[in-house]
């Protein structure tokens, strides 16, 4: 029902494409990241809490949005959308003919994180998952653990006289981290990037106050605060305002110590808006499929244990990037 080919997955029954990296006529669209969501669609179609970040970071299109469970068909067969909680809006993409029903799950994540709707298992014949995180070395600590990690660590610096500055991407990680910081430490500063997303998502969710970082604010005013900034912040000359800094990274890949080492952080705190190794495979047994198709991340790895498993799995390639810093600065730029 759904075929992988250079513009993206397409479902020639409806001559639509989900999450396409080409220009197409239609596109449903499972959430709002750069590599999900890409400009040159005649039309879009997505979850109707997705649109204004996608009109944000594409400009004028033609996006119609839908809610949760709402049933709409498109030459006879039947779409909808339901919570993938990876970020706000984001959407795993429910496809069905004739009895015979598909999903497509986006990213995704299945810890409830209290900023985006959270994940709904549903039940299918064939399952369309990413594997980002998809090796059993991933495995997330509880949320509130990492919060109360990245709280204490804030206020140590502050101790110290100085300042925090903590990186995220500027869509989802960055305003999932502001939704939990302990505010009661000090003020909140931001990159202009994640300033502009975090102003178009306040009409969704209440996030604490925040001051964007300009050419006027004076160092003196920020020492002791925390800063959220994208990944490549780090090294610019922006930055240099903030001396003296700690830098943290919030991300699944600072479970290797190696990726914090490159990054030249000095704080990682393990912190996915992916689902880890026993995250993936509970979400595939509650779908009830029977067949798997892992698209982005560990693909060869994750496939191969679920055949064991006695599933009937396989990869496909797509151009989807996951937790990656290309994506980072694509998303950095669009919003700036």
């Amino acid at each position: 029902m759904l075929a992988f080919n250079e513009k993206g997955i397409y479902c020639a029954l409806a001559d639509v494409y989900i999450d396409p990296w080409k220009p197409v006529k239609k596109a449903i669209i499972s959430h709002g990241h750069a590599d999900h969501a890409r400009w040159g669609h005649q039309q879009y179609i997505t979850h109707i809490s997705n649109v204004p970040i996608i009109k944000h970071r594409l400009g004028d299109i033609e996006v119609s949005g839908v809610e949760w469970n709402e049933s709409f068909s498109i030459r006879g067969v039947k779409f909808s959308l339901h919570p993938a909680g990876h970020i706000i809006g984001s959407s795993q993409i429910r496809v069905e003919y004739k009895g015979e029903v598909w999903v497509f799950t986006g990213d995704y994540k299945t810890e409830d994180d209290g900023v985006a709707v959270p994940y709904e298992p549903v039940k299918c014949h064939t399952f369309i998952t990413e594997c980002t995180f998809g090796l059993p070395a991933f495995k997330w600590t509880p949320q509130d653990q990492v919060m109360e990690d990245i709280n204490n660590w804030w206020q140590q610096n502050r101790d110290d006289g100085k300042t925090s500055v903590l990186f995220g991407y500027s869509l989802g990680k960055a305003q999932r981290l502001l939704k939990h910081l302990d505010t009661s430490i000090g003020k909140v500063y931001t990159h202009g990037a994640i300033e502009n997303m975090t102003d178009v998502l306040r009409t969704q969710v209440e996030f604490p106050e925040t001051t964007r970082i300009t050419r006027e604010t004076r160092k003196e005013e920020i020492k002791g605060n925390m800063v959220l900034a994208p990944p490549s912040a780090h090294g610019s000359n922006w930055i240099r305002k903030m001396v003296p800094y700690v830098t943290a990274s919030a991300s699944g890949w600072m479970t290797f110590r190696g990726a914090r080492r490159r990054r030249a952080i000095d704080k990682g705190f393990v912190l996915s808006d992916h689902c880890d190794w026993q995250g993936l495979l509970e979400s595939i047994k509650e779908t009830d499929c029977e067949k798997v198709i892992c698209t982005h991340g560990y693909t060869d790895i994750f496939s191969r244990f679920l055949r064991e498993q006695g599933y009937d799995a396989r990869t496909e390639q797509t151009q989807y990037e996951g937790e990656t810093a290309q994506l980072e600065s694509e998303n950095e730029r669009e919003s700036a």
